[in-house]
């Protein structure tokens, strides 16, 4: 359930007194939770209000490369920001229009008129305006002509290396390695789903699974292969283990892509509903087995493994 509530730019109360960061924030991974404690510190030294400022659909959508595959929908974004206590998540549209302001345009008219600001937070490689000319040499000039201020938060290094969303896609993606994607996250990686009809097959061999549609059709799908998840049923509190299958079911030689989730010791009717699938690790890929009772055996040890994956989770 998204609990959050987004300011659109179209309706945002102008408040001087905000201390903001701008970004797509996408995944609120480690590195962006540097940049946002330190916000909310800042605004409590100033007795201000937090404030993020980020954009929908992906800039890259308009600017770049076409359809970003997305780790967070703009909800799921906000409601992790109002969980590390910002004040205000104020959403802009970002078309091809708004893509041709200039730097000094966008803080003067979107960030100091409109929204309000007395500080800015930003990263250490952040870029904004018309062909990303804005940088943190443009930004110092500007904030001692238009009366505000300017922090910068190192970049945050994991194992030698800058965390980055585009790099946490192509983990998840690619190599359907989530651990490692969730330690740069900070979180285990999710979806929400709802269940659809199947062809059953799953409980004719000892292994009933719920075979799920994303209700977001923009965010991430992991690698095909084997996973190790958690799964909630309409937002309960109740969390159950799960095996995650993602892919073509070579053993049955289907066609298309299927996504399934067998929930471990769980029995319930729930075509039709909505589930969130947070995935932990990847136990293996998929591939296409002699015989059905050789694919059910692996399952069993699938099975344990997901178990063992579940309780070593904090």
């Amino acid at each position: 359930m998204i609990l959050s509530y987004l300011e659109y730019i179209e309706n945002v109360e102008q408040d001087p007194s905000c201390v903001l960061t701008v970004g797509t924030f996408d995944g609120v991974h480690v590195g962006h939770r540097a940049i946002l404690h330190y916000l909310v510190s800042r605004a409590a030294t100033l007795g201000g209000r937090s404030a993020v400022v980020t954009f929908d659909p992906h800039p890259r959508e308009i600017v770049g490369t076409g359809d970003v595959s997305l780790l967070t929908t703009v909800e799921e974004r906000a409601d992790i920001c109002f969980d590390l206590g910002i004040d205000r998540f104020v959403v802009i549209p970002f078309t091809e229009a708004f893509s041709t302001m200039s730097p000094i345009d966008f803080i003067s008219e979107i960030l100091l008129s409109k929204i309000g600001m007395r500080e800015m937070v930003i990263g250490h490689d952040h870029h904004f305006g018309h062909g990303r000319s804005g940088n943190e040499n443009v930004l110092l000039g500007l904030a001692e002509k238009l009366g505000f201020s300017i922090d910068v938060v190192p970049a945050k290094i994991m194992d030698e290396s800058v965390v980055s969303s585009s790099e946490i896609r192509r983990l998840i993606c690619e190599e359907g390695n989530l651990s490692r994607a969730n330690e740069q996250l900070g979180y285990a990686y999710g979806l929400s789903a709802r269940v659809i009809e199947g062809l059953r097959r799953g409980r004719e061999i000892g292994f009933p699974t719920a075979n799920i549609l994303p209700i977001h059709t923009g965010k991430l799908v992991p690698a095909n292969g084997v996973y190790a998840v958690m799964v909630s049923v309409d937002g309960d509190d109740n969390r159950y283990v799960g095996m995650m299958n993602i892919g073509i079911r070579p053993t049955f030689e289907d066609t298309g892509r299927h996504l399934e989730v067998h929930i471990v010791n769980f029995d319930e009717d729930i075509y039709g509903r909505r589930v969130q699938v947070q995935f932990i690790s990847r136990i293996r890929s998929e591939r296409k087995f002699d015989s059905v009772q050789d694919l059910v055996t692996q399952l069993k040890e699938d099975r344990e493994r997901c178990i063992a994956f579940a309780e070593l989770k904090p």
